[in-house]
């Protein structure tokens, strides 16, 4: 199943859409059955995420919106927390002069920092250091505290792409990363959630890039994280209870633009792309703060 979150005409609702390559999803809204108009409800609902799959599947013609004519919001819109891990592929604690770690770090991103699939990228006033992360985001079902390796999958609701981007000198003002991660308008998450039945278990073994300007900058498969989703939802709930539409972005791995000699920044003008394969392609535009 693939769900997307979008606003037409000012309103906002939720679609299905059938796989990757489609070109039009069914607008949950127009079927006449109560959907939720947000996914975070959605996923939140008893039996509503089947529900609407199978509402969708007999959607008649009416129902069809063509993906070009809406405008895509970040894949949960009002979360109650994104979890951020950093350093959790040993390429990229290598390549930022880190040890491999002993334990994840940790930092928490703000919903207003979010945007959705082909909406821009803001380069904000206060520094030209903006770096692309390619990162694969897990979308928690059900409230879980104190999992397992046996039962931790059973809290997850699906999987999209995220792009952490991150202003670098920002980053690197405190021994804290959150105040480089958190401005306006730089991340993208989407374009859409894949439920876990579509996956290998744990979304293991999916290649996953970044592209500037079509140029391959990272490429990696999640099989290297250092701490795969099971072992995350472990180690985080060992902490706090996650919740219905809570999101766990699991980390980046190495190619980032900082440690390259020159460093690569985006630009005004560029546009990247994250793909996680299975999952599709999360593609936003950059452009400057007005």
């Amino acid at each position: 199943m693939r769900f997307l979150s979008f606003t037409a005409n000012g309103q906002p609702s939720l679609g299905w859409i059938k796989d990757a390559q489609a070109s039009s999803f069914v607008d949950l809204g127009l079927l006449g059955m109560g959907f939720p108009s947000d996914l975070k409800t959605l996923i939140a609902t008893p039996g509503a995420m089947a529900a609407a799959h199978t509402a969708a599947l007999n959607a008649p013609a009416s129902a069809l919106r063509a993906l070009a004519s809406v405008e895509l919001l970040p894949l949960i819109t009002n979360p109650g927390k994104i979890v951020c891990m950093g350093l959790n592929y040993a390429d990229h604690a290598k390549e930022g002069g880190n040890a491999r770690p002993d334990y994840p770090s940790f930092f928490m991103r703000g919903a207003t920092s979010m945007v959705g699939h082909q909406s821009a990228i803001v380069r904000p006033k206060a520094s030209t250091q903006l770096d692309y992360e390619a990162e694969l985001a897990v979308v928690i079902g059900q409230r879980a505290r104190h999992l397992t390796a046996a039962n931790a999958l059973d809290c997850v609701a699906g999987y999209s792409c995220f792009n952490d981007a991150s202003i670098r000198n920002y980053q690197r003002k405190s021994a804290q990363w959150t105040i480089g991660k958190n401005f306006d308008g730089t991340g993208p998450f989407g374009p859409w959630l894949v439920t876990p039945d579509e996956l290998p278990a744990g979304a293991e073994g999916l290649r996953i890039q970044s592209r500037l300007n079509g140029k391959v900058m990272q490429d990696a498969n999640t099989k290297d994280f250092l701490w795969n989703v099971v072992e995350s939802l472990r180690i985080i709930t060992e902490c706090m209870t996650l919740e219905p539409g809570d999101v766990v972005i699991t980390g980046t791995p190495a190619g980032v633009g900082y440690a390259r000699t020159p460093p690569v920044w985006m630009q005004p003008g560029d546009v990247c792309e994250i793909e996680i394969e299975g999952i599709g392609t999360l593609s936003n535009p950059i452009v400057d703060e007005q």
